[in-house]
């Protein structure tokens, strides 16, 4: 089995992964992101595969409250400085190691903690130092897609492909 076929616990940045990285704000200072609808289905398609999904961002964001709960995801971690403690303390209350841990990041902030889990991924257009560094690189750019990828990618890797597909083919 591949180190992405070892994943139960999925971390995923925000900025520059679950969207192109680009920065929108209003006139009142609100923050508006866009988000692939590709990138939350596998994010779906992944949880009922039986993987838990993690989203550890720097920033805090209302509309990254409103995707992750639209998504039923509940480990949602704003505003981080250190992801790989965020992550370490996940793992530790599920009593799981960082080898049963990915993580999909695309600078050099997200670095510790890309190199700390079993299973590491980034983006087509990350950082030239994390594309250097992670065990898969995505086809596709952030916001794109690339989350899809890596979400098909683990699900393959578990063997859990034909069973996620099985009610869109019946």
């Amino acid at each position: 089995m591949t180190k992405a076929g070892q994943v139960v616990l999925m971390g995923f940045d925000v900025d520059g992964v679950l969207t192109d990285g680009t920065l929108y704000f209003s006139a009142q200072g609100d923050a508006m992101k866009a988000f692939s609808s590709l990138d939350g289905h596998g994010l779906k398609m992944l949880q009922r595969g039986g993987v838990e999904v993690a989203i550890i961002s720097g920033r805090s964001s209302a509309a990254l409250e409103l995707r992750a709960a639209n998504l039923g995801i509940t480990e949602l971690h704003m505003g981080i400085d250190d992801k790989r403690a965020v992550m370490g303390e996940l793992l530790a209350r599920r009593a799981i190691g960082f080898a049963q841990a990915g993580y999909m990041g695309d600078d050099v902030v997200d670095l510790p903690l890309l190199r700390a889990c079993g299973f590491s991924a980034a983006v087509a257009d990350a950082h030239e130092e994390v594309l250097g560094r992670v065990d898969y690189v995505a086809g596709k750019k952030g916001g794109s897609g690339a989350v899809r990828e890596v979400c098909d990618l683990i699900l393959r890797a578990r063997g859990k492909w034909d069973d996620a597909m099985a009610e869109y083919l019946a």
